[in-house]
């Protein structure tokens, strides 16, 4: 019995120092996304690139509800986008009759550093590209 309790506790550990390294390894990913917001802010402020209210919508639908929240989308659809405050917005939401009346108020998430990891092929794309590729949209 003793060799079987040795063994859970050492899986226990090396299970608790896994999670330890991978929380470390989001939160210095975050910290570098939250970095690369940041200088798309200060960007887009410099050349003068006016940030408007911001939508969320209803996959699939034509369907967008206010937010009360202004920035800049990241992405065509209007999925994604970044406030003003340099916080990084997943704009999608169910359909309601309350958002429609009342609008609804996206929770900020936590910046990826390769937005749409583990989608269809093709729409994953590191963040400081897709950030470069909305500025040099604005410049031309």
């Amino acid at each position: 019995m003793d060799g079987e309790t040795s063994w859970r506790e050492e899986r226990r550990e090396a299970y608790a120092v896994h999670a330890a390294a991978l929380d470390r390894r989001k939160a210095a990913e975050t910290a570098q996304a939250r970095e690369l917001l940041a200088n798309f802010v200060r960007t887009m402020t410099e050349k003068g690139i006016a940030p408007g209210p911001l939508r969320a919508r209803v996959p699939e639908t034509r369907t967008t509800y206010r937010t009360g929240i202004t920035g800049w989308y990241l992405r065509r659809n209007g999925s994604l986008a970044v406030g003003v405050d340099g916080d990084f917005y997943i704009l999608d939401t169910p359909a309601s009759l309350a958002s429609r009346l009342f609008g609804v108020r996206p929770i900020p998430s936590d910046p990826p550093l390769t937005v749409g990891a583990g989608a269809r092929d093709g729409e994953s794309m590191p963040l400081a590209e897709l950030l470069k590729l909305r500025i040099d949209a604005r410049d031309q």
